[in-house]
């Protein structure tokens, strides 16, 4: 079994798919959102994990981050952090209203994609520097979660039941995080014992900093062209 090939695969999807896919709300989705007034928390704890499992953006950086982990509190340690990066700003982010610029924030997580995959190349090793990952990946869930933020407060969401629905959500996107990052973790395990993971290793993590390149430079682009400033 070629397991590297699920990962290339991967990653090719990330440069070639419309940046809607990576963490969007729309179609019925959208809608249902849009019209729900007070607590509705499991269509929302559904959406939730709805929205991690498609949204490639915030795998990229997960697989990032675990694919050179090996020993399982390691793994546990840097998604806990991750998760409660994300999951502060999400519901602050909301609750607070800020306005921040979903296409500076969306070009922002890009751009942590490509730090991860330059920190596994070993390019931060080979300048001398070596951030301490456990703040890195705390603070970049920070960004992750703000993302997440804006597009649920694109949606205009209804004051009725408001914390009641974002903790559903919130718990919605741990629980497809789980779901996704298991199935990513069997396909690494596995790979790491055949002898193509030496050989194609750099080459996962060339090919992840070039869609974290591609995902920073459409939210570039987006800001710039669609009125953002």
């Amino acid at each position: 079994m070629r397991q590297h090939h699920f990962l290339f695969a991967l990653l090719a999807f990330s440069l070639i798919a419309p940046p809607v896919f990576a963490h969007a709300i729309g179609g019925r989705d959208a809608a249902f959102v849009q019209a729900t007034v007070g607590a509705d928390p499991f269509p929302f704890l559904y959406l939730g994990a709805k929205h991690m499992v498609t949204g490639y953006d915030h795998l990229l950086f997960l697989l990032g981050v675990i694919f050179f982990l090996y020993r399982m509190k390691d793994i546990l340690l840097y998604v806990t952090l991750f998760s409660l990066g994300h999951s502060t700003t999400l519901i602050l982010g909301v609750l607070f209203d800020l306005g921040v610029s979903s296409h500076l924030v969306d070009m922002v997580i890009g751009l942590s994609v490509c730090w991860k995959a330059f920190d596994n190349l070993g390019g931060f090793a080979r300048l001398g520097w070596q951030p301490d990952n456990r703040i890195i990946v705390g603070g970049f869930g920070l960004i992750h979660g703000l993302g997440l933020a804006t597009k649920l407060q694109a949606l205009g969401l209804n004051k009725q039941g408001l914390l009641e629905n974002l903790i559903a959500f919130n718990i919605g996107v741990e629980i497809g995080q789980v779901i996704a990052l298991s199935l990513i973790l069997v396909v690494m395990t596995l790979w790491r014992t055949t002898k193509s993971f030496g050989r194609f290793a750099v080459a996962a993590n060339a090919l992840l900093f070039l869609a974290g390149v591609v995902l920073a430079g459409e939210q570039m682009a987006g800001y710039f062209f669609a009125g953002d400033i």
